[in-house]
């Protein structure tokens, strides 16, 4: 018996891949999407072997708006989608100087513009079912933005606003969200995006399934927010009540008046 079939963007290794196989053994089919037909293959048939679940790959560029048209197609018309990871996401830690502004670019279209396309072709079909999971994954930089490349923690930060946003429309038509703030996790994104984790403290380092495995479990506790190394959940409630509680002060009719210059200044 399956519990539908959950569709996992950046499955062909690392966080991605884990997922996959979490997903299948809690009995999900899958829908894998990623670049790599080769390493999607190899996934799919170990665990086609080990789960016994139906498993499809999809090899697509999620950069490219043509194949990622495909992908949120499948999203449309596929009714036993009942999960969407949106895993697939690149990273820098060059600054602004040093960074090209056309990789910059394609970052922002993969990390923000795919992922939002995604969302939008499943959220439809997900409240006209009575339910489904969204879980997307962003990083920590969406609230430490200082730490990395400006515009990795900004595509990070647009992730984190549009998943309160999709909790805030979407908790009473029985659509689950949840976005995960991972730190420094150990796989080959670091690689690519110049920064070896090996060459960072290994106290910061956590392992790729530990990660994933403290993420699912946050979903099943029914967190929106999961940082998966925050050691006390209480920390991450009274940063978001902060937030909160200053709303209804941030937008008035007045100017707060220490920005109102004295009425004898400049004589």
């Amino acid at each position: 018996m399956t519990i539908g079939t959950a569709l996992v963007t950046g499955a062909s290794s690392g966080i991605g891949a884990i997922y996959a196989d979490r997903l299948a053994k809690r009995g999900h089919d899958l829908i894998l999407v990623a670049r790599s037909g080769t390493r999607l293959d190899a996934i799919a048939e170990r665990l086609r072997e080990d789960t016994s679940r139906r498993v499809d790959t999809v090899v697509a560029d999620l950069g490219d708006s043509g194949q990622l048209l495909g992908v949120e197609q499948l999203l449309r018309t596929r009714d036993d989608i009942s999960v969407l990871v949106n895993n697939a996401g690149v990273g820098a830690v060059a600054p602004l100087l040093q960074s090209d502004v056309a990789a910059m670019e394609a970052m922002i279209n993969l990390n923000v513009s795919a992922l939002t396309r995604l969302t939008y072709a499943a959220v439809p079909g997900f409240v006209s079912r009575g339910g489904g999971t969204i879980i997307n994954i962003s990083s920590i930089v969406a609230v430490c933005p200082e730490l990395l490349n400006g515009v990795y923690g900004a595509s990070k930060a647009f992730v984190l606003a549009l998943t309160q946003s999709l909790q805030h429309e979407l908790s009473d038509k029985g659509v689950r969200i949840q976005v995960v703030l991972p730190g420094v996790t150990a796989t080959e994104f670091w690689n690519i995006a110049g920064l070896p984790h090996e060459n960072l403290p290994q106290e910061m380092v956590m392992g790729a399934e530990e990660m994933v495995d403290a993420a699912l479990s946050g979903l099943d506790l029914g967190e929106v927010v999961t940082v998966p190394a925050l050691q006390d959940g209480a920390e991450w409630d009274r940063f978001d009540a902060s937030r909160r509680d200053l709303a209804p002060r941030l937008s008035l009719s007045f100017a707060a008046s220490r920005y109102k210059a004295p009425a004898n200044a400049g004589r």
